[in-house]
């Protein structure tokens, strides 16, 4: 099974850069986009052309913000969006699938913003957001994808000196988050099964020529439980993939 995930950073955008082509060239059998900056039905619009999969989204209160959406070759045996916490649900970040084996989570974690207005409320996002993986994975394990909107180690950034405490998406209370993950039952897939590769990233700012510097980040993760781990046969960041600030990974299941 090819599991893909991927913040579009705007479906409707997206759209217009050869996405159908890309969806050809990547041929997941589920798709995990975030970021989709659009209405329900607006996602059912933009992707009316794409054949061949039962579609879901999960959009914000407020339009063209944030946003989730998953394409799937085989139909799930449930759907849930969000994580059943008011404060939590209002920007449509999660969408959770349930399959025979396992449960699918495609998340769009909040940025705690350049001001770090918002890490307050990222860390109690957080900690909300790993009890739903934690609840689901009482019942069957769990592969959690999408933009986690943190660097994890020092490895997984091009300039982590720089940054470390002072940028979003590198503060300590974030790394404590993605830390409270992977030393309580999931396994970042990438770096399991490629613990030394360096300058791999699948995020870069669209300024000052990042991408073509590869001035990065590595902020989009699949985690799994420990349990399936063993199931992971490929992890990989598909940075040949333009059309959005972030490249697409990729995990074979």
């Amino acid at each position: 099974m090819n599991l893909i995930s991927w913040n579009v950073n705007g479906l409707r955008a997206v759209m217009t850069k050869n996405f159908s082509e890309r969806l050809e060239q990547m041929a997941p059998d589920i798709l995990c986009l975030q970021e989709t900056k659009a209405q329900d039905d607006q996602v059912a619009e933009a992707l009316s052309g794409i054949n061949g999969y039962h579609m879901y989204s999960n959009s914000a209160v407020k339009k063209g913000y944030s946003g989730t959406a998953v394409l799937s070759k085989v139909a799930p045996l449930a759907v849930q969006s969000d994580i059943g916490i008011a404060e939590h649900d209002q920007e449509g970040r999660v969408l959770t699938l349930e399959y025979d084996d396992f449960y699918l989570v495609n998340v769009y974690v909040p940025n705690s913003r350049n001001d770090l207005m918002r890490l307050g409320y990222r860390q109690e996002w957080d900690r909300a957001f790993f009890n739903h993986l934690k609840k689901l994975e009482t019942h069957k394990p769990v592969v959690a994808c999408g933009d986690f909107n943190v660097a994890h180690k020092p490895i997984d950034l091009a300039r982590p000196k720089a940054n470390y405490n002072k940028a979003a998406g590198y503060m300590q209370e974030e790394i404590d988050g993605m830390d409270r993950y992977t030393s309580e039952g999931f396994v970042d897939t990438f770096r399991h099964l490629h613990p030394q590769a360096t300058d791999r990233y699948t995020w870069w700012s669209y300024r000052a020529g990042a991408r073509e510097n590869n001035v990065g980040w590595r902020i989009d993760y699949f985690l799994v439980s420990e349990a399936i781990v063993s199931r992971v046969k490929t992890a990989e960041i598909l940075d040949d993939i333009m059309g959005s600030d972030h490249c697409p990974v990729r995990i074979e299941l």
